[in-house]
């Protein structure tokens, strides 16, 4: 009988004094976080100057905003709920730290000074800024279309419950409701979140306090290029996509390049007239889904615009939109909105476009 011996090491716990590893070092070549940092940091790089414009040349040093928006991007890609768990994954995470450029020594933020600097950023519409600058490179890649876009909404819950609503004593000079009928909005606001509105996009569904999320994904790779966040009505959605299109230069009076042609695909919610009318404005031909002939829900395509061989196809891409919304809510800190107001869920809404595009393209783009 013969017996394998091996020699076993004691669990002994001894604190080194130096490291010799760079976080550099420690992360591996092939990290998706690697092609993520490289496209942040040269978006960043194109906002230096806006950066400049936000901060006082008097006083002492801030947090760089470059830290900040790296963090906050950390914040949605790994779905971190709140600033003070942020602030702790960061103490302990080499990866992260080097991701947001942190040394190993160097002191994490404080979760109220964290906040405080991110809402500096949120009043300097850096979001929209951050998004745009993601696009141009995707766009230096040929990664986007010009031509075909498709449009969508999704409902956003507010961080307000129901009971929250309560009575409210309206001004005399505030508007009624259609056919002179006060609507809920017009008596009653959240005392947690006034900005939210009771909304539900479907008969069976619970209406919640809510803000609608708004994205145009252009055709080609499913990428976000315009986003924004409204408060819920059942005319925001059509009012949203024309105000997006209008951003992205779509604007009445606007002709589509030669031999070009710009559509638009969306579901059955924008099938109304006065959108329809709007896209044919700009020079843009209606790919919307159409309901089944009946009195109540008329159709507004002409036959032409309903033929159009183009239109399968806008259908069949407007599924990758909802791609977008699912990341966002199951895997992202949008399914329930933490922050309260308008303006930070549209601040928010645009930050995750861009996390959204970030992880895209680095799928999109071949490792070199």
């Amino acid at each position: 009988m013969s017996y394998v011996s091996s020699m076993r090491g004691d669990d002994q716990e001894q604190e080194a004094m130096f490291s010799y590893v760079s976080l550099e070092q420690r992360v591996p070549s092939d990290h998706p976080l690697r092609a993520i940092r490289k496209m942040v940091d040269q978006a960043l790089a194109d906002l230096s100057l806006h950066f400049d414009s936000l901060y006082s040349r008097r006083g002492r040093p801030s947090k760089p905003p470059e830290q900040l928006i790296r963090a906050l991007l950390l914040q949605v890609l790994y779905a971190v709920r709140s600033e003070r768990q942020l602030m702790e994954r960061i103490r302990y995470d080499l990866l992260l730290r080097w991701f947001v450029g942190l040394g190993m020594d160097e002191e994490e933020w404080v979760a109220t000074v964290f906040t405080k600097n991110r809402n500096r950023l949120m009043q300097g519409e850096v979001s929209q800024r951050l998004l745009g600058a993601v696009l141009e490179q995707a766009r230096s890649k040929n990664l986007l279309s010009e031509e075909h876009f498709t449009v969508d909404g999704t409902i956003l819950e507010a961080w307000a419950s129901r009971r929250s609503f309560q009575p409210k004593e309206p001004p005399p000079s505030q508007g009624t409701g259609t056919g002179g009928k006060k609507l809920l909005r017009d008596t009653h606001e959240s005392k947690t979140d006034p900005q939210a509105r009771l909304y539900k996009k479907s008969t069976a569904g619970e209406s919640k306090p809510s803000y609608l999320g708004h994205v145009v994904m252009e055709n080609r790779n499913g990428l976000v290029v315009a986003a924004l966040a409204s408060q819920s009505s059942t005319t925001a959605e059509r009012e949203a996509a024309l105000a997006m299109l209008d951003e992205m230069g779509l604007k009445v009076g606007a002709v589509p390049p030669a031999g070009k042609r710009w559509t638009l695909g969306a579901d059955k919610l924008y099938q109304e007239e006065k959108f329809i009318e709007g896209l044919r404005q700009r020079k843009i031909t209606p790919h919307v889904a159409e309901y089944e002939p009946c009195a109540h829900w008329p159709n507004w395509l002409t036959e032409a615009e309903r033929s159009d061989p183009g239109f399968a196809i806008s259908q069949k891409k407007r599924k990758l939109v909802e791609m977008v919304f699912g990341w966002g809510k199951l895997n992202s800190i949008m399914r329930k909105l933490k922050l309260h107001g308008l303006k930070r869920a549209d601040w928010l809404f645009r930050f995750m476009a861009t996390a959204n595009n970030l992880v895209r393209m680095v799928k999109l783009i071949p490792v070199q």
